[in-house]
Order: C-alpha cells, then structure tokens, then sequence
C-alpha cells in the first residue's frame, strides 16, 4: 500500500502501477539480480569473489531503513526496538570488518604468522577466531596480536579509527535510549524520589515515607496512570473520548447507575472522570467536609467506618457510587453540602472521580438519573437520621408555592404583553390616520 492524502490505499492495481513507474523498482530489480553466478565463469577466483560479486544486495539498505522506520513509529516499545537496533549495527558492523579481516589473512596466507587467521580447516573456527579479533579491535579493547606487515598495521588503524569515530557513536546511542527508557516511565508513572527526598528533609520518614514508597509501586506494578489526561492532551476531543471510553467503558458499565445510559452519553462523561488510586487505611472523604466531588468503584473495597476510625458499618464493592448526598440538593437535608460518613478504603482502590459542575450538567442532561440518585440519598439520610421530614415537606411546599406564584406572574405577563400589542397597534393606526390626514391638507393647500 501507499499513503494519499494521509490514508492507506490497499488498491493492488493502484500500489502495482505506483510502483512500477517509482524510482524504488529499478533499485529493488538490481539488488535482486543473481550475480554470484558471474563466479562460474572461467577465470574468475571462486572463493574471493562470492562476497563481491553480492555486493549489490546493499542496494536494499534503504528498504531495512525503511522497515526500520515504520516499525519504530508503530511499535509500542520504541525504546526497546532501538536498542535492538543498535545492537543489530554494532553486530553487522563486527561481522563485516571480520569479514574483511578474513580477506585480509587469505591474500596474506592463512596462518603464516600469529596476526592473520590461523589455517583451520573448520569454517566454523576460522570465522569465530575472525569475529573475536574484530570485536577486540572495534571494541578498543587491544590485546591482539602483533602485527608483522604494514598491510596489517593500516588494518588495524583502520578499524580503531572507525571504533573511535563509528562505534563511540553507537555506543553513545544505546546510553541515550536507556536513559530515554527511564524518563518514558516517568512521564507515565510519578516519580517518588523527589517525594522521599521532600520527607527526608523534612525529618519525617518511617511509616509514612514507606506507604509513599508502596504507592507508587503499586500504581506501576498494576499500570494504572493517574495523569493520563496529561498523556492524551494533545489529541482532538473526539479522538481523546474515543481512546479513553475504550479504556474506561467496561469499568463504566458496572456502575449500577450507568447501565441503562445510551453509549454517546457514557463516551462524553469518560472525559469529566478523573481516576484517582487510594493506599491500605487512607480515608476517601471524612464525615463534616466539604463535598466537592462523588465517586464511583472501579477496583478494590471501600468501608463505612465509625467515627472511631475502625467500626465497619458497611463495605462498598465494584460497581456502587458514593459522596453524591452533599452535592445534589436533596430537601431536608440537615447535613447541608457536608459529608455524612467516613470513607476508608481497606486495599488499593481505583475510583472514579466526578466533580460538582461536572455533576450537574450530567443530572440536567438525565432527570432519571437524579431521580434516582435523590431517592438513594433519602434513604440514607432517613437511615442515619439526617433527613427532616418537616422541612422536606416545608421545601416542598414552599417549591410548590413559588411555582404557583411563577405560574401567576407568567399569565399576568402574558396578559400585560398582549395589552401592550393592542396599545401599539391603536398607537400605529393613529399614526398612520394623523400622517393621512396631514397629506389631505397639503395638497388643499396647493
């Protein structure tokens, strides 16, 4: 296939026309040609002249370049296919001056002195001696054996004037995609070094710096990214829905609340939910703040705890919400927008976070859906006895009552706009009869 326009074309007869008339068919034909068979002609050295005479199969480095490229972009670990890469050059890079090395010890003779390849009769042995001297050579290393001829002192100049331009690049680069590899899991997982060094300074450490520590793990060991919107900032906002409904969907479904909700609805409220990971013993929200915010079980245990801290009065479970009673308006609440329980999470829990604008934009999108959070909360505030029936109804008298009064004002509007009409349309026509009457006059005057 071909890129047009930015989109594949899996045409055949498209791509087959395309190729054939690019400069790419040329290059791909002659670096397919068989010329090794020129060795079977008379005269021609056998061995020696193989590896020349396949000399035109490196008209193919761009196509590996190529293929090198595409994988790179479309790999998730682009790090890693890098430093495989890497090695792949430093290897053929080894196995080439081997090979020239090779050629070398052949003109000169095979063993004649200690320098050159010993004349084994094992192909296996000449070729691991060969690549060992390279490797020693490339790498820098020294400790090979004296040279005896000037051809062999220009080789070996040679090869570490090329280690020392060539493979300290190499080398180089393999440095930067380790270094590259951690700064790629910082920018998904937070650091906790700057943290421990925060506390350390501080002269506060022991428990507390241990549970920062198991934090963290925990949120590599599960893969769970609490800055994930930061990663996916710089997408298009449908693109951005997409990608994350496709991770959050099914965790979205087992929200009870979320179940008869249409897939649309559901992609929009993935992009108001912020995921947030909560330690062993830490405290979700505490009875008397303020709520800004409701949450919903994606993972993990919640308890109901007493006001001693360890009383577990109730455990919530994957798929239940909580904190919504301070933030919707449920008349007779005597708690008013503060909470009415302590939350406690009991092992690492993987929450949901919703915030009160958000909130309100869903519940004005989905009467149901605040119909049935209201009747949730007063059964829970009846439960613990925050609920007073007297001023719910008072509330509800007086909501009544200023309907009413709405409703009045309404008709006395309506009234008051069609006596208005009426009054502008008597005004116009007097106008009109007055602007009539002044023409008559003018033109008895002339």
């Amino acid at each position: 296939g071909f890129l047009e326009d930015g989109i594949l074309v899996r045409d055949l007869g498209r791509t087959r026309r395309r190729y054939l008339r690019s400069w790419s068919f040329p290059w791909d034909v002659a670096a397919v040609l068989p010329t090794e068979l020129l060795c079977l002609l008379p005269g021609v050295p056998r061995v020696p002249g193989v590896p020349a005479a396949r000399a035109n199969r490196c008209l193919r480095v761009p196509r590996l370049l190529e293929a090198f490229d595409r994988c790179e972009t479309r790999t998730g670990w682009p790090n890693m296919f890098r430093m495989a890469k890497l090695m792949l050059y430093l290897l053929l890079g080894i196995h080439w001056h081997a090979c020239l090395y090779f050629a070398l010890s052949a003109h000169l003779g095979l063993g004649v002195d200690p320098w050159v390849c010993p004349s084994s009769t094992r192909l296996l042995r000449r070729y691991l001696h060969s690549f060992y001297i390279s490797t020693l050579v490339l790498a820098t290393v020294g400790d090979t054996p004296p040279p005896r001829r000037e051809e062999e002192l220009l080789f070996l100049t040679a090869g570490f004037l090329l280690a020392v331009l060539g493979f300290a690049t190499i080398t180089g680069s393999i440095s930067t995609v380790i270094v590259n590899l951690s700064s790629a899991a910082t920018a998904f997982y937070p650091d906790a070094g700057p943290v421990r060094r925060y506390l350390r300074a501080w002269g506060v450490g022991g428990r507390l710096a241990g549970r920062v520590a198991r934090w963290h793990q925990h949120l590599r060991a599960q893969r769970k990214l609490p800055a994930e919107w930061e990663v996916l900032q710089h997408l298009p906002r449908g693109l951005r829905a997409e990608v994350a409904a496709s991770v959050h969907l099914a965790a979205l479904r087992r929200v009870g609340l979320f179940r008869s909700w249409e897939h649309g609805v559901l992609r929009q409220l993935v992009l108001r939910l912020q995921p947030q990971v909560f330690g062993p013993g830490e405290f979700v929200c505490r009875r008397g703040d303020v709520g800004r915010e409701m949450y919903f079980i994606r993972e993990g245990r919640l308890a109901v705890v007493a006001e001693d801290g360890v009383t577990q009065l109730a455990v919530l479970g994957e798929g239940l919400y909580f904190g919504e009673i301070s933030l919707i308006n449920i008349k007779g609440n005597l708690a008013g927008n503060r909470r009415t329980a302590n939350i406690l999470s009991i092992g690492y829990s993987d929450l949901f976070c919703l915030g009160k604008e958000d909130l309100a934009e869903v519940l004005a999108e989905f009467p149901s859906a605040r119909a049935a959070m209201e009747a949730k909360g007063r059964e829970l505030l009846l439960r613990m006895g925050q609920l007073d029936p007297g001023a719910e109804e008072a509330a509800l008298a007086a909501e009544a009552e200023a309907e009413r009064r709405l409703q009045g004002l309404e008709v006395a509007l309506e009234g008051l706009q069609t006596r208005a009409a009426r009054l502008l349309a008597q005004l116009e026509a007097s106008a009109l009869r007055t602007a009539l009457r002044v023409r008559r006059l003018e033109g008895r005057l002339r």
